[in-house]
């Protein structure tokens, strides 16, 4: 570890740590209220301001011809709106795009976050001698991606109940999609528990979705932060390659960070298209 020349300025002391990478759990530094305010809740909190900031300053005012930095915006936003309306469908982008967009740009940042100076690497000594990290990448804790898989999952339930209702969602789930002109009355009716107990797979397989979206974001971004910081240490690879290595690495993570927040998004889409994307609608009935 090495200490800032300005350690005397600060209670805790704090220094830069470039191995050593994130511990597992966020570490709480100060509260609000009697509310415990993590390492990783600060970068949250540090990041949708720069995203407000940085909207506000590129699109200003919005104006019916565009100026540059609206013209980018606006362009991201339909380049991401094109890839996500054939999944929820044209009745559902204009709905679900503000939550998908969001959920696209938060994650990517959030992602990318590791990748700034001081983050990860700035830590701080507590009075008991423990050195823990000052401030970290928000999509490397746990409670973070899972949050965002808890916000994804109540987004879809609404969504699906809103716009498609109880009724849609029973008979996708538990409902005997075979023709019963085409297998004849007495298959149609062997097929019921059959389509039931896929139901319940179904159910299991919803519920579980909430895990596979909180770990799979976690997993990449916390194991690519220790990673870059694991080929930091000269001991690692030798002085030379500790310059570029880590360098190659930070490269392979911008590409992973957009993937992870991609991914993230479309499986939100995924699931809401899955039950709301029928052209039909409620008056269809879900006939299949």
């Amino acid at each position: 570890m090495r200490p800032l020349s300005l350690i005397g300025l600060f209670s805790p002391a704090f220094v830069f740590a470039s191995s050593e990478g994130v511990k597992p759990s966020a570490t709480d530094l100060f509260s609000l209220g009697g509310v415990p305010i993590s390492n990783s809740i600060l970068t949250t909190w540090i990041i949708a301001a720069l995203i407000i900031i940085g909207v506000r300053l590129a699109v200003g005012t919005p104006k019916l011809i565009p100026g540059k930095g609206q013209g980018v915006v606006e362009g991201m936003a339909q380049g991401l709106r094109d890839a996500l309306e054939p999944i929820v469908g044209k009745q559902m982008i204009g709905k679900t795009f503000p939550l998908l967009c969001g959920f696209f740009v938060f994650i990517l940042l959030m992602n990318w976050s590791g990748l700034l100076p001081g983050v990860g690497t700035i830590k701080f000594q507590t009075a008991k001698g423990e050195w823990l990290d000052a401030i970290r990448p928000a999509n490397s804790d746990l409670n973070t991606t899972l949050a965002l898989s808890v916000l994804s999952f109540v987004a879809w339930t609404y969504f699906v109940l809103r716009y498609a209702g109880f009724k849609v969602l029973i008979f996708d789930l538990f409902g005997n999609k075979a023709n019963k002109k085409e297998v004849g009355m007495l298959m149609w009716v062997l097929l019921i528990p059959i389509f039931f107990a896929v139901g319940g797979i179904e159910v299991v397989s919803i519920t579980f979705r909430l895990l596979s979206l909180s770990f799979r974001l976690f997993g990449n971004v916390f194991g690519g932060e220790n990673l870059i910081h694991a080929l930091a240490d000269p001991k690692t690879l030798g002085a030379f390659a500790t310059y570029v290595v880590p360098a190659l690495a930070g490269m392979l993570e911008v590409l992973v960070g957009v993937i992870q927040a991609f991914v993230f998004t479309l499986l939100s889409a995924v699931y809401i298209g899955l039950i709301c994307n029928h052209e039909g609608g409620h008056d269809d009935e879900h006939a299949h």
